[in-house]
């Protein structure tokens, strides 16, 4: 860009913003508090025997994973059943981040259904909706829930006012959802100051592009390097290195190309479901070593980072 010939760049640096994606190129100095510069998530971990599954394959191939999220929502998951994720989060140092059930397409309506009108999918619909999805937090948080997994912009703005409030617990973790798919840095400013803890960019920024967010923001970034199919597909290890030098920190998530959408998750595909879990790890183990090859100084996190949503129970 030459910056005469858009002269609203400067207005943009006025406010605090990039000029273009030109500026994110500079290694990031930002850190996780423990001084860290990236961690890895397993995302569409949905039940306890997919997160035992996830254990299993960590301690197989001696990784440290560092958050798990899940997908179809804590409505669909018993006390018990979030208990034990609980349990085994808290045993290993692991942020458990749960989604919130209640969401426009498990809803009676049809917008989101429609070519045009996907981008309402995991919004809230209407007012007694957004009252669901505040009771599926609350009730994931006394039962020990300290990370929620968020995709509507009120309900993140709610849910860090009651935060604030003392109404639901002041160190919960916010996660903004990867279906909102902010993709620029003012954007990922606004999700942050209304109470988003850690923000799930579009799954196909470039490089630049992800550092001229990093400029703005201080929250981790969380950024799919290899893509689910629904989201686009894209298998991304070998720009890892590169991410982390711009991005950090930077959570380094994993799902599985070519696989089914497991959303709303049950027995009756679990053993697909388990086995993704597994292969979610595997390539978690493939970028580790390509990590190790290619930015062998890149800190990661160890287990139980004191700024982790780890359960309390």
């Amino acid at each position: 860009m030459n910056p005469k010939d858009y002269p609203m760049m400067s207005a943009l640096q006025s406010l605090g913003l990039p000029s273009g994606d030109s500026e994110g190129t500079a290694d990031s100095t930002k850190r996780f508090p423990d001084g860290a510069q990236y961690r890895f998530e397993i995302p569409s971990t949905e039940t306890p025997k997919m997160l035992k599954a996830v254990i299993e394959e960590a301690d197989r191939y001696g990784l440290t994973i560092h958050r798990m999220s899940q997908g179809s929502g804590a409505m669909l998951l018993s006390d018990e059943e979030m208990r034990e994720m609980f349990r085994m989060g808290k045993d290993r140092g692991m942020e458990v981040n749960l989604f919130v059930g209640p969401r426009a397409n498990y809803d009676t309506g049809g917008m989101w259904a429609a070519p045009g009108g996907k981008v309402i999918q995991l919004q809230l619909r209407g007012q007694d909706q957004f009252v669901y999805a505040l009771e599926d937090v609350k009730r994931a948080c006394d039962l020990g829930c300290r990370s929620i997994l968020l995709a509507d912009f009120g309900l993140i703005q709610v849910v860090g006012q009651l935060r604030a409030e003392g109404k639901l617990p002041r160190n919960l973790i916010i996660k903004t959802s990867a279906v909102m798919a902010p993709a620029n840095a003012a954007t990922c400013r606004l999700l942050e100051q209304i109470g988003g803890n850690t923000l799930n960019l579009a799954t196909d920024l470039n490089v630049n592009q992800v550092g001229a967010i990093r400029k703005v923001v201080k929250a981790p970034i969380d950024l799919y390097v290899e893509v689910p199919d629904g989201l686009g597909g894209f298998i991304r290890h070998y720009e890892t290195p590169e991410l982390i030098r711009v991005g950090a920190p930077l959570y380094v998530k994993f799902g599985v190309r070519n696989s089914p959408d497991i959303y709303p998750m049950g027995q009756h595909f679990e053993a697909t479901s388990i086995a993704l879990s597994r292969e979610r790890v595997r390539r978690c183990k493939l970028v580790h070593d390509l990590i190790q090859r290619y930015y062998p100084s890149a800190v990661m996190s160890k287990a139980g980072a004191k700024d982790l949503g780890i359960p309390e129970i």
